[in-house]
């Protein structure tokens, strides 16, 4: 006997911009929050440098932000979307305010405000110094449990999407007992993060493997821009490791540190004189793998040794751990870093209230191609993404009045129960995506890496094995199709997707 469970609305995903669209969500209606590993496990939890938001209207400070993210994304944003993720950022701190969070204050009780990249005033907001990601996320968390419409349901992997007449009706789940669920709901939102684990290195969290992408994708729903990969100019470099990177926020750039090469020359004035550290990630990223490829090397140094150990610890205290756990104190010492996987511009395409090209199913956060960040993302908008539209998604299933009872004919799934190794498969995704499909592309090895990531998902596609580690390694196949695909298919550079040819 099939077993079921039916909400008014489904979220998937347990990071800020899942959590957030349903703590926004009225009260009356049943909601079923699902989260492929624990609550307090996802890259939300790792964001170190803030929120990019202007908190007063001020109509040069907005048009400037709106300028800035324009102009990082290569002009290829929504500016409607756009226009919104800025206008609509003051709102959604104060809501956040009132929601529990609390941010960096100076001693007369100000909001305080830091510079990043790109940027050309202060306005990323941050808390804890330089651990935002967790100390809102925690705040939020509080918050959530005293929300009795809310069910949390931990460790359970949504693998399909339920549909008909490509109307979403609900999801089949994965519980932790590795039984199958029907999932019934009359809304399903989307909020699965980003694509950070097809890649060796990343600064994403591990459970990152693109799953809410790719179960639209089996489900025909449109997807865009996933050529626009962006790697993050500064993970921190430790030979030999792979997968998680421990990241170096670009606020520490944004504090006036600088980059320089294993020569100890400063290079970026080769690359961008007007903004040097502080040009956007694209730019800094490839004008490092440049500095690693002339200089043999598989790292740069970056320098800010001209702060105090006082003024770092405090600002930066996090980042000050790690690196003195590794041997480095970061005011007598340059910390090695490289360029890693950071985010994803593209994904599941939507309207400015986060609906998909299926009736009834919404994305937001990194999943979601809301069009705002264009080729390449702006310093500390991605938070920002998940609270604006997360608020829109919310408004717009409020408003919605279908919550009938779902009438559905539950599919019969067959699945194989012979043991294969998927293993091998991972690792040879991670190692073709990195070599081929990196911060520097060319035709020849995106059409190798298509053939061999294209080999690996006929052949998932040819087995059905009832279990996360099945579906994640095809989820992460089929995200890395989709990222090869798109990148052979746009033939010129823009943004963080750079054709040496």
């Amino acid at each position: 006997m099939k077993e079921i469970k039916q909400f008014d609305v489904i979220v998937l995903g347990g990071g800020l911009a899942g959590i957030y669209t349903a703590l926004n969500i009225r009260s009356d209606l049943k909601i079923g929050l699902f989260i492929k590993d624990k609550i307090d496990v996802g890259s939300s939890n790792l964001a170190q440098g803030g929120i990019a938001a202007e908190t007063i209207f001020s109509p040069k400070q907005m048009e400037e932000h709106f300028e800035d993210t324009l102009r990082a994304g290569g002009y290829h944003n929504d500016k409607e979307a756009t226009r919104i993720l800025v206008d609509e950022a003051p709102q959604n701190i104060e809501n956040l305010l009132n929601l529990g969070v609390n941010f960096d204050k100076n001693e007369n009780g100000e909001l305080v405000r830091t510079l990043e990249g790109g940027h050309r005033s202060r306005r990323i907001l941050h808390a804890g110094g330089d651990d935002t990601g967790a100390h809102v996320m925690r705040d939020l968390r509080k918050t959530l449990e005293g929300r009795p419409n809310i069910s949390v349901f931990e460790d359970e992997m949504a693998i399909e999407i339920l549909e008909n007449t490509n109307k979403a009706l609900g999801v089949i789940v994965i519980n932790k007992n590795n039984e199958e669920v029907y999932v019934l709901a009359n809304k399903i939102v989307i909020a699965t993060g980003g694509i950070g684990g097809i890649y060796k290195n990343t600064t994403n969290d591990k459970i990152a493997c693109g799953d809410g992408i790719a179960l639209c994708k089996r489900a025909n729903v449109k997807i865009e821009d996933m050529e626009f990969v962006q790697f993050h100019p500064t993970g921190f470099y430790e030979e030999d490791k792979t997968g998680q990177a421990f990241l170096i926020s670009e606020a520490v750039r944004g504090e006036g540190a600088i980059l320089r090469n294993i020569k100890g020359e400063r290079f970026m004035a080769k690359y961008d004189k007007e903004r040097m550290e502080l040009a956007p990630r694209d730019v800094v990223s490839q004008a490092i793998y440049r500095e690693m490829f002339d200089t043999w090397s598989d790292h740069v140094y970056l320098d800010i040794t001209h702060k105090s150990k006082e003024f770092l610890m405090k600002r930066f205290p996090t980042i000050y751990k790690h690196c003195l756990e590794h041997g480095i104190d970061m005011s007598v010492d340059y910390i090695p870093v490289c360029p890693v996987e950071h985010f994803l511009c593209g994904g599941i395409k939507t309207d400015i209230n986060g609906k998909t090209s299926m009736e009834n199913l919404y994305a937001v956060g990194e999943c979601a191609r809301t069009g705002v960040h264009g080729a390449n993302r702006l310093a500390s908008n991605s938070l920002l993404e998940c609270v604006v539209f997360g608020s829109r998604v919310a408004k717009d299933i409020n408003e919605s009045t279908d919550f009938s009872k779902i009438d559905i004919v539950l599919p019969d799934l067959e699945f194989t129960h012979e043991p294969y190794n998927f293993k091998d498969i991972r690792v040879d995704i991670r190692d073709t995506m990195s070599k081929y499909v990196f911060i520097v592309r060319k035709e020849e090895g995106l059409l190798l890496a298509k053939k061999i990531i294209s080999n690996h998902l006929n052949n998932l596609k040819k087995i059905k094995v009832f279990s996360r580690y099945y579906y994640e390694t095809l989820n992460m196949a089929t995200v890395a199709m989709l990222i090869i695909d798109a990148a052979i298919e746009r033939k010129e550079s823009l943004g963080c997707h750079f054709r040496l040819d």
